[in-house]
């Protein structure tokens, strides 16, 4: 069994002309397109996140050069501009959708941009590529009360599980946000393994829960795009990024000292 670490790359829309509140985590079509060719001139080959977690827990073999190509959300352009490019190379994916997004009988209207409908999300699972959760409305998974924080994961699974015909097994924390009580809870409604962000490659050592990804911007430039999947300067690359998460990690958590302290006091 291989202990090599991995590249998870995340993306979120891929669009000619996203909206600002998508702009900076999108990427556009033709960017994609030279990202999935120099994925196949370097010999990667992707596979899905069931199948590296499987991997890593019984031995069943990947191909030797593993990569990941998750997407976050449901955007739409993941269907319109991804999908054909990723046939193309007769490469799969991951996407992990917010069910009360996306277009249909359970939208709550939260979606940031033109979302994907459940249509299009069979016709992505018909092409191979695997549909995870990624709760119902898009919270902070951590900052929720426990009936709440059960409830998104919950209605995510059965929503994906009624639509599609079989339940998802891999699940991505919205923001990358975790905690030992979300992980758990997690397991404990039935998924298998989840991914967060942290920007670094992803190592057995992690557990199936806690597995890192590395983010694709707008501004990921080909060789940048290039180290991440090759493992090379990642900390480097994304030394800014880490400076701000530990930031903002101290006022969250302070943020939920004091819910705490309210809840208890009532």
């Amino acid at each position: 069994m291989s202990d090599t670490p991995v590249p998870i790359l995340m993306y979120h829309a891929v669009s000619t002309a996203p909206n600002d509140a998508t702009r900076e985590l999108s990427v556009a079509p033709e960017a994609f397109a030279e990202q999935m060719a120099l994925i196949g001139d370097l010999g990667l080959t992707p596979v899905r996140t069931a199948e590296l977690a499987e991997h890593w827990r019984s031995g069943k073999p990947l191909p030797e050069r593993p990569v990941l190509i998750t997407f976050d959300d449901g955007y739409a352009g993941v269907h319109r501009h991804a999908l054909p490019v990723l046939r193309a190379h007769g490469f799969t994916a991951t996407v992990f959708v917010s069910t009360g997004w996306l277009k249909g009988p359970h939208d709550m209207g939260g979606g940031l941009d033109t979302m994907l409908d459940w249509e299009q999300v069979r016709e992505l699972a018909a092409a191979g590529v695997e549909i995870g959760g990624h709760s119902h409305t898009h919270p902070q998974l951590d900052q929720l009360p426990d009936d709440r924080l059960r409830s998104e994961l919950i209605l995510c699974r059965e929503i994906v599980s009624d639509q599609l015909g079989t339940a998802p097994v891999s699940f991505a924390y919205p923001y990358g946000y975790s905690s030992r009580r979300v992980r758990e809870a997690v397991r404990e409604t039935g998924y298998a393994q989840a991914l967060a962000v942290n920007n670094g490659l992803a190592q057995r050592r992690q557990g199936p829960y806690r597995l890192t990804r590395l983010t694709v911007r707008r501004t990921t430039g080909a060789e940048e795009f290039g180290r991440l999947v090759e493992g090379r300067a990642i900390a480097r690359t994304f030394a800014r990024d880490r400076a701000l998460t530990k930031g903002y990690a101290v006022v969250r958590r302070a943020r939920q000292v004091r819910r705490k302290a309210i809840r208890t006091r009532v």
